[in-house]
């Protein structure tokens, strides 16, 4: 394990939002940046993140349901899940840290923000030793022709950010919370609030989920899965053994792994 850089070694500049901007604004930034969370600010001081699953949950909620989506402000999905460091620290110290929550933002002596650290950063130069069961957790599924709804509660219950879709026994897609924050919001945008229930009830699994999936075999090397998932910019690839799902490698579970 590298023990000597610092984190202002690894840092990159820090991607914000005031929490007045809208939760589209925010969505679309966290698209262009390939980012997520963003850093919220107030001020220009930080106040929490905004998040996929954030403006997911605050989508699906009834008390919105009303509202035009341009009009719901990223201050509504504001989250307080983020620590802190300094440029000096030893990125150690960052493990913990990012094992609680997505991001580390990262201030200087005059607690100015100047970076932030996310799992991506952490993980290209910090890896797991040991084989790829190591790295592996429970895949939850959900079938192809499941309704929306359905994925929307389960997601929000149970606190499950991806499910593998299959259909007839074979994986065929990958749902997350970014593929229902996307899809929430066009469907927002395109329905009248007085017909919501009606019509969210009747979308599927199908016609959200990203597909076709990338998957990997059980005998691959870590090492090769964090290269992929950091140069196709991805948080999960699912893992198969002799053509069946095995598992999933996520970045949360590569950290929980150091």
């Amino acid at each position: 394990m590298v023990v000597s850089l610092r984190v202002k070694e690894i840092m990159v500049k820090p991607v914000t939002i005031s929490k007045s901007q809208s939760i589209i604004e925010a969505l679309n930034k966290m698209f262009h940046e390939g980012i997520d969370p963003l850093i919220v600010l107030s001020s220009h001081q930080v106040v929490g993140t905004v998040s996929r699953k954030s403006i997911a949950d605050k989508l699906g909620s009834k008390q919105k349901a009303q509202i035009a989506i341009a009009k719901i402000h990223v201050a509504s999905s504001l989250e307080e899940n983020f620590s802190s460091a300094f440029p000096e620290q030893n990125i150690n110290d960052l493990l913990p840290l990012l094992k609680k929550n997505k991001i580390v933002v990262v201030y200087d002596k005059d607690d100015h923000l100047i970076g932030q650290v996310g799992y991506g950063e952490l993980l290209k130069v910090l890896q797991p030793k040991g084989g790829i069961d190591k790295v592996t957790e429970p895949a939850h599924t959900i079938n192809v022709n499941e309704r929306l709804t359905h994925l929307e509660n389960q997601m929000i219950q149970h606190k499950i950010s991806r499910f593998v879709v299959n259909e007839n026994e074979k994986i065929i897609g990958i749902v997350t919370e970014t593929d229902l924050a996307v899809s929430l919001i066009k469907f927002r945008e395109k329905i009248e609030g007085r017909h919501h229930d009606f019509h969210l009830h009747n979308l599927l699994v199908r016609s959200v989920m990203t597909s076709p999936i990338i998957t990997v075999d059980r005998n691959v090397k870590v090492t090769e899965i964090i290269d992929l998932m950091l140069k196709k910019n991805i948080s999960s690839i699912p893992v198969t053994d002799q053509g069946k799902l095995f598992g999933i490698v996520t970045r949360q579970s590569l950290l929980n792994a150091l």
